[in-house]
């Protein structure tokens, strides 16, 4: 994974516009405190579709497809430099899915995630196609569901991995994840912290992280603003962006860690 593939995620809506790395940023935030006037990107930037919160918090998704589609051509042409989108993808997790009025099991979450991919680049957004499951077989399985609706997930420039993030740190998931490397897939990481990268940043092809908010909460006062914290601190962020970038080892060092 090169360096300028490692989103930095923010809450920040308006850094868009202030810095030259690689952001991942909300449509939730975005649209919340930007109805009117959207800053103009000044770097390349992702978008989340907030998918995972509005399933955790409440069961189902608050935003429509036609809506959310809508929203990313906004952005595309007002804030610019939008790379990807993810799209509204569901997760897989044994909590989510209990509380879920959409999926009750892997193999719907799975199917609705198809269908919102499908819908979406119907609709002209620039969505990338998103795996769901709890195990290899299950994130196989959703390949072949992609495959029969005519996606060669192979072809892709990129494929986004659900449902790994709070599990992301562990041996089980890094070994899930070298082994979809080795079907050849290019795979992004969601929500990836620094012992992942470690693990198996070599078989990502991009990432993205906003774990330095979690350690900004801890830096009280922040030594640039004097504010509380660093926890909303571009400063900081940066900082830590740098020090992830140079600190996650090469290929070479990573696969002896197997």
């Amino acid at each position: 994974m090169l360096a300028d593939e490692f989103y930095l995620g923010t809450n920040m809506t308006r850094w868009l516009g202030k810095v030259a790395v690689p952001l991942f940023v909300s449509h939730r935030r975005l649209a919340r405190e930007h109805p009117y006037h959207l800053p103009r990107a000044t770097a390349r930037w992702c978008l989340d579709s907030g998918a995972f919160t509005e399933v955790a918090n409440f069961g189902r998704f608050l935003t429509t497809p036609v809506e959310y589609a809508a929203a990313i051509r906004r952005y595309r042409d007002e804030v610019g430099m939008l790379g990807w989108c993810a799209p509204q993808d569901h997760m897989c997790e044994p909590w989510v899915l209990a509380r879920s009025e959409v999926a009750s099991t892997v193999g719907q979450a799975q199917a609705y995630t198809v269908d919102n991919y499908l819908t979406l680049r119907a609709l002209d957004a620039a969505v990338i196609p998103v795996l769901q499951g709890q195990t290899l077989a299950d994130y196989r399985s959703h390949i072949d569901a992609y495959s029969r609706a005519g996606v060669d997930l192979f072809a892709e420039p990129v494929v986004g991995l659900g449902s790994v993030c709070r599990r992301q740190a562990t041996r089980p998931i890094a070994e899930l994840i070298a082994a979809l490397h080795g079907d050849g897939l290019r795979l992004h990481g969601f929500g990836v912290k620094l012992l992942g990268l470690r693990r198996y940043g070599w078989c990502l092809t991009s990432a993205d992280s906003m774990a330095w908010s979690t350690w900004g909460r801890r830096t009280v006062p922040c030594p640039v603003s004097n504010s509380k914290s660093c926890t909303s601190c571009l400063h900081f962020a940066l900082d830590w962006r740098a020090k992830v970038v140079a600190s996650t080892p090469d290929r070479a060092v990573q696969m002896g860690l197997w």
